[in-house]
């Protein structure tokens, strides 16, 4: 199923498919591009701010290297930042820490009800592991918080139909 939406970068609730950047292009493990420094550290080493560090988690998210990611998060300075629990779940749900996932979803909700990335990916997960009715009451909480048309939305929408979460 191809709903439209899906390769642009939706306002509010995720971007679409991260730009593959050198972080994925020719740094291996848990290493980033540096520009300033024109090659590929360690996170903690690096001159990126926050903000560079989340994309290069969420590229590498995409790009199916979780533990390389979770590395990054690790890095991150402001463990309680609502994005960065998002990413901690998305990366725990992907190698299959179920539990641990929906803990730091429910984390990032508590600071941040708003957060319907955070929404999309529980619901994806609430749909991979058989529980329909948790992913729809996911879904209404996101249009209800003024998700309707953005990836979160759409991409938890698709899950519900299909049965199968995104990977990024």
């Amino acid at each position: 199923m191809c709903l439209p939406g899906y390769s642009f970068a939706a306002s509010g609730g995720g971007k679409g498919v991260p730009t593959p950047t050198q972080t994925t292009k020719s740094c291996w493990g848990v290493r980033v591009w540096d520009d300033k420094e024109k090659r590929c550290v360690r996170p903690k080493q690096s001159s990126l701010d926050s903000d560079q560090l989340y994309g290069a988690v969420r590229e590498l998210a995409y790009a199916g290297r979780f533990q390389d990611a979770q590395g990054v998060l690790r890095a991150m300075v402001d463990q309680s930042d609502d994005r960065v629990l998002t990413y901690w779940g998305f990366t725990h749900r992907k190698l299959g820490n179920i539990a641990l996932a929906n803990a730091f979803y429910n984390q990032a909700i508590a600071l941040n009800p708003n957060n319907i990335l955070a929404r999309s990916y529980m619901g994806q997960g609430f749909v991979e592991d058989g529980r329909p009715a948790q992913a729809l009451a996911q879904w209404r909480q996101i249009r209800a918080r003024g998700g309707i048309g953005t990836w979160a939305e759409l991409s938890l929408r698709a899950a519900l139909e299909t049965g199968q979460g995104f990977s990024y």
